[in-house]
This record gives C-alpha cells, structure tokens and sequence, in this order.
C-alpha cells in the first residue's frame, strides 16, 4: 500500500453534519470535568431509555446532545487540545452511560476505538485532520463485521486502485455497522488487492456509492441501528486510509481498549438491574406470604431471603467494578511502557474484567424478575431492557475463549494472541 500523500488531508469529503455541532461543542480538560459531564448525561440519558427501547426510536437528539458535550473528544491528545484522559475515566464514562442506555453507550464504542487507531498509525497530517473533527464534535462509526464469512477475521471487503491513480475503490457488505447511520465518518475495514493486508479507510457518511440500511432488529439494544454498510466502489483518498495491520506486529492496546469499552458497558448494565430492582422491591413488591406468617417483617425487603439474594447480586456487581478498575490501570500501565509483558498484563486483566461484567450484567438483569415478582414483568414498565442488552452485548465475543487465555496463562505463563478482540 503507498504511504499518505504529503500534506493536509482533502477537505472536500468532510462530511457535514445535522446539525451546528461545531460552533456548540464543549472542550473537555479535566479527568474530573470528563466524568462529571458523562453522569449528568447519564442522568438525562436514562430518563428517555425505556421509551426509546420500546418504541425503537432512534437517539439522533441524544446523540447530538453527547457531540456537543466534548465527550467523543476525550481522548485526543493533549498536543491537539484533547484532555487525553486516562484509559480509567473512560472505562468511567461508558460505565455511566451503560447504566443509563446501554444502546447509546454502544454506538461510540467504535468511535474511541478508531481514534485510537489514527493515535497510533496515522500520519501527522491525517492527525491534525481527524483530531480537529472529533473536538468539533464529529461522530465516528464502523464498518468492520461481515456475516457469511468462515470467521469473524475473515473479511471479503476490498481496496483496489481507481483508474484516475488519486483514489482506491472500496467495495463491499458490512453488518452490524454500529453508529454508521449516525455518524459522520464511517472507518470501514478491508484488505488492499495488492498485499492482502488489513487496513481502515475512514469514509464520509455521504460518500458516493455508500448505503447504509437500517435493518437491525437484535431482541436487545433495539436502538443502535447496528444495520449494514453497502460499498459500491466508493472512492476513497490515499490520505483516508491507514495500514491497520501494522497494530498487531508488536505490542499493542487495541484489542485491550475496545474490549474495556465492551466491560464497561456491561458494568453499567449490571449496576442499573441492580438498582432498578432495589428500588422495586423497596416501593412496589409485596411481601411473600409465608414471610409474612414467620414474623420476618411485613415488607418484601425485610424477607431474609431476597436479602441473602440481593447479598449476591451486590457481590457481582462489586467484583465487576473491581476487575473494572483493575484493568483500566494494567492498560494505563502499558501506555506509560509499552512491551510484550505489559501489553500481555493488560489484556488479560481485560480478558477477566471482560468475563466477569458478562455474567453480572445478565445474572443481575435476570434476577431482577426473580426478586421484583410478577408485577415486574409488565411490558409497560420496560425492565425486560436491561437483560435484552445485557444478553444481546455479551454476544459480541465469547467468554469462553478468554477464559482459555487466562488459564493458559496461569499455568504456563504463555501470553494472549495479538487481536483486536482480546
């Protein structure tokens, strides 16, 4: 693949937006200011969840509302105006939002993860470019999966050369292409006919030859219109594309990061069904009789029993934050020194974080009903949300292949494989 021409990206396929974003989007400085932005929109966010959920009502107002607020910029470096926040606040952040709608918490995943991407393979001028969109408030999507494949690594997308010799063509069919349909650039994955090697090409949403359908309709997160990218040889600029293989021929944090996001979210929805089903149990569930009959108090929380259930429902999701936290520090850790073995302590301190919010966040959110009672169950209460999300995120990659890492580790100290999904 040639290198990026000299100079400042062509600004002519700038995507615009729906609305002035740029002349309304905050910057965020501050760890502190980060995290105390992301739980009021947490707050607001949450308000509006369950109707959007049950109504699949797209948040694009939302969505504009976390543009302008400065959160999708905070990691660009601090050398271009970022607050460059810790991989911990961020971990923080998609906590929150989870916990409020874990929909919307999914749609910008892939965004941080394609900043992260121009952090580490982009060119200067590509840099400037990019950074300068993402802190006027753009929104970044992704093209990456493809169904029909013999695996998920395995991509049919393709670059080839243009005839004009400026551009590539690229062409072909994404799915579950979560935040295209909102966003303003569109990173796609694909392999040049020319080496057989992966690269992202970030697309403008309205590139021509680019169609995105809104066919998604997953039993969970009903609202991150996660549909398919058709590329009809969409021309796409030398200087729009980066040589994304070159990630994993060292040590790298890509997978690690991406799959924090992924456990933050699931943290988020474990915390929320836990919530949520305190505060049922405390003003609507009515006491089980035979509780009532031994003297165990005339409340449904005074039941000795949903107090030793409610015991281990905290357990997990306390363990979920711990291992959380723990592994937002072992990926800080490696980006202050970053080599094999702290790239290896980071992944695997991921891989168990990872693990562990999965199984709280669909544990939780089905126990939800188990300790509510039947009134719970109405669809007009909407508390079915949180176990739909919970279900349908934690497909995103198995559990049970990181566990395996994790015990090869532990036995015979043999590090993980360098993917994007680990």
């Amino acid at each position: 693949m040639p290198q990026p021409a000299a100079g400042s990206p062509d600004e002519t396929t700038t995507a615009p937006t729906a609305t002035d974003i740029e002349a309304h989007a905050a910057i965020l400085k501050t760890e502190a200011e980060v995290e105390r932005t992301a739980r009021e929109l947490a707050d607001a966010f949450r308000a509006g969840a369950a109707e959007r959920d049950r109504e699949r009502r797209l948040p694009r107002a939302e969505l504009d509302r976390l543009s302008a607020s400065g959160l999708l910029a905070v990691t660009v470096p601090a050398e271009y105006g970022g607050a460059e926040v810790s991989a911990r606040t961020l971990a923080e952040v998609f906590r929150l939002l989870g916990g409020a709608d874990a929909s919307l918490a999914q749609i910008p995943q892939s965004h941080f993860v394609y900043v992260a991407v121009l952090r580490r393979q982009g060119t200067p001028a590509q840099q400037e470019f990019f950074f300068r969109e993402i802190l006027a408030g753009r929104r970044l999507g992704n093209a990456q999966s493809e169904a029909g494949t013999r695996h998920v690594q395995d991509l049919r997308t393709r670059l080839e050369p243009a005839p004009d010799g400026a551009h590539l063509l690229l062409t072909g069919v994404k799915n579950y292409s979560t935040g295209a349909l909102f966003a303003d650039w569109i990173p796609v994955l694909a392999r040049d006919v020319r080496d057989e090697e992966l690269y992202v090409a970030y697309v403008p949403r309205t590139a021509p030859g680019l169609r995105i359908e809104d066919d998604w309709d997953g039993l969970g997160q009903r609202t991150t219109a996660s549909g398919t990218v058709h590329l009809d040889a969409v021309p796409v600029p030398a200087d729009r594309v980066l040589p994304h293989h070159l990630t994993f021929r060292g040590p790298q944090l890509h997978g690690a990061l991406a799959q924090l996001l992924h456990a933050a979210i699931d943290t988020g929805i474990a915390g929320d069904a836990l919530a949520t089903a305190a505060e049922f149990v405390t003003t609507k569930s009515r006491p089980w009789f035979e509780s009532v009959d031994r003297g165990w108090g005339g409340t449904a929380a005074e039941d000795p029993l949903l107090v030793q259930r409610f015991g281990e429902l905290d357990l997990l999701v306390r363990s979920a934050k711990a291992l959380l936290v723990q592994a937002a520090d072992e990926v800080d850790t490696a980006r202050a020194a970053l080599d094999e073995e702290s790239a290896a302590a980071a992944s695997l301190a991921v891989a168990a974080a990872k693990v562990q919010s999965g199984k709280a966040a669909v544990e939780v959110a089905s126990a939800l009903f188990e300790v509510a009672g039947t009134r719970a169950a109405l669809a007009s209460l909407g508390l079915d949300r949180h176990w739909r999300d919970a279900r349908t995120h934690t497909l995103h990659d198995p559990a049970r292949w990181k566990l395996q890492h994790l015990g090869r580790h532990a036995l015979s100290g043999i590090r993980p494989p360098r993917h994007g999904l680990l």
